[in-house]
């Protein structure tokens, strides 16, 4: 029984000597705490925080918030400091280290612990110090991403200790990139601020190009300045490489967009010499479509919201397609041969589809929501993309891919092949011709419907909404090549990065005009196209 006591004793002498210096720890951040109490000047306030923050006690970062929130409060009766929460006439008062409830006052007994915008900042470096130390890496990221951004001088020497004790490769390039932010505003030498300026030039990004102005235009220091001068030439050149990729991507996402806007024009044209004007109203259809689909989930199966544009795929394809086929059998097959007539008759159908939506759904747009997969955006280098255009590009691939397998692996793409290319002997060798005009017109018009769901989450839902793309889906394939899938892939990638790159340069509006007379002069040289496609029309 006494050797068992005598084990006891000794363990728990142990377990007190292990817990003494968290809990001294722990007893001294709550006396530097409580410093905040009373009447006190700012400049005790600052020191005060400066004072926490050398503990490199996380567990005080509580109670930083709360001073930095206006939410830490002194009891007037013993000078006590807590974090208060307002209810009603007292205040919920709480330990500014633990965050355990400690009773509640009235209002009338608790003063605020004043602060400003300097403390405020002093806070804000405090903590990111207090991060530095963090278990979780991501914290420490942040930390450094922090003092990258206040550059504060005060601290260098704890980014140095962080760096040395830094076992991550990217948080310690950061927290080397904030200790020269820091570093650029201090008072050391001339050569470790041309150092600084050389970390700098490795980030390359737009932050660090203002910070290397401001420092180049302050400073007398030749040797510094040249450093500057020479970490400013690097990164305007990297921001102008990633200007120039930026152009380049939301070149693509635009081609994207086209693409899927003339890819059903493409087969329409090719194979049955339509130009039809109500391609764009197909579109159109298809994003109203994807806006019922959506107001139907919210109404009656919320839970189904992320599955929408899922289930808006199918009945877009189905609702476009349908239109588009009672179009052929009870208008176009009666104009074949006349173009002009086609023409006119497409372009009265799209009036009337546009006034038909317009009496349905109202003149107004209407929103269409974005699923939680193609909200939000991500950087790549110093590009920002989208999650929604990206999607979008993936999704007019997929789509591109879909089309060349229905034309090259199924019956239905053999014949219309055989009628694009000769429709006198496709008809001898037994094709019902006008069912493949029909099957062509509606499968047309119903990659357009699906394509309006994928615009629904890039622009307005209107009446309107076709009519911005009609024009430059008819220069897609005109450009690629009419009745040519390849073509029309090229034609509109091509397009969609020449307008972006142009824009800057030209506007919208005229960077469109220099690419319709580009096209032009194009069409001079090339009738048929970038790639030639045979059909009726060339083979007459």
């Amino acid at each position: 029984m006494t050797r068992s006591l005598h084990r006891l004793l000794v363990t728990l002498a142990f377990l007190f000597l292990c817990a003494a210096p968290a809990l001294a720890q722990v007893s001294d951040a709550a006396a530097i705490v409580q410093k905040f109490g009373g009447k006190q000047s700012y400049d005790h306030t600052e020191a005060v925080i400066s004072e926490l923050a050398a503990t490199g006690d996380a567990r005080v970062a509580r109670a930083l918030r709360a001073l930095r929130e206006g939410d830490l409060y002194w009891r007037e009766s013993d000078e006590a400091v807590f974090i208060a929460e307002r209810r009603g006439d007292e205040y919920a008062l709480f330990d500014p280290i633990t965050g355990e409830s400690a009773g509640s006052a009235p209002r009338g007994d608790m003063q605020k612990v004043r602060v400003k915008n300097s403390i405020r900042n002093a806070v804000t470096g405090a903590l990111g110090s207090l991060t530095l130390r963090s278990d979780n890496p991501a914290q420490r990221m942040r930390a450094a991403d922090t003092l990258f951004s206040e550059a504060d001088p005060e601290m260098i020497e704890p980014l140095d200790a962080a760096i040395a004790a830094e076992q991550d490769a990217s948080v310690k390039a950061r927290m080397e990139e904030a200790r020269a932010s820091a570093m650029l505003v201090s008072d050391r030498s001339a050569e470790d601020k041309a150092a600084a300026a050389k970390v700098l030039a490795n980030r390359a990004d737009r932050e660090s190009l203002n910070k290397l102005t401001v420092f180049a235009r302050s400073t007398d220091d030749p040797v510094a300045r040249a450093a500057a001068d020479a970490a400013i030439a690097a990164i305007k050149a990297n921001i102008a490489f990633w200007n120039q990729m930026q152009n380049v991507w939301y070149g693509l996402s635009l081609g994207s967009v086209l693409l899927l806007a003339a890819i059903g024009l493409a087969i329409t044209f090719g194979v049955m010499g339509v130009i039809n004007m109500a391609h764009g109203e197909m579109v159109m259809l298809g994003a109203y479509t994807t806006f019922a689909v959506q107001e139907f989930i919210r109404s009656n199966a919320p839970g189904l919201f992320e599955w929408s544009l899922l289930i808006a795929l199918p009945l877009a394809f189905l609702v476009s397609g349908a239109v588009g086929l009672v179009m052929e059998r009870g208008l176009i097959r009666f104009l074949y041969g006349r173009p002009l007539e086609t023409l006119l008759a497409t372009f009265g159908v799209s009036l009337i589809l546009q006034q038909a939506v317009r009496t349905i759904f109202g003149p107004s747009n209407r929103q269409v929501g974005n699923p939680d997969f193609m909200s939000g955006a991500f950087n790549l280098g110093l590009m920002s993309i989208t999650w929604n255009r990206l999607w979008i590009i993936v999704f007019a691939l997929v789509v591109f891919a879909a089309l060349l397998a229905v034309l090259n692996k199924t019956p239905l793409g053999l014949q219309m092949r055989a009628v694009t290319q000769n429709r006198r002997m496709a008809a001898a060798m037994g094709i019902r011709t006008p069912w493949v005009d029909a099957m062509t017109f509606a499968l047309g018009s119903g990659i357009a419907g699906i394509a309006g769901v994928a615009l629904s989450q890039i622009d307005n839902v209107s009446p309107n909404l076709g009519q911005g793309y009609i024009i430059d889906s008819f220069m897609v394939v005109v450009f690629g090549g009419v009745g040519n899938l390849w073509g029309t892939l090229v034609g509109a990638m091509s397009l969609g990065i020449l307008n972006k790159f142009l824009e800057p340069y030209a506007g919208a509006v005229l960077g469109k005009i220099v690419v319709l007379v580009l096209i032009i002069l194009f069409i001079q040289k090339r009738p048929r196209g970038l790639f030639a496609q045979k059909g009726r029309f060339v083979d007459a």
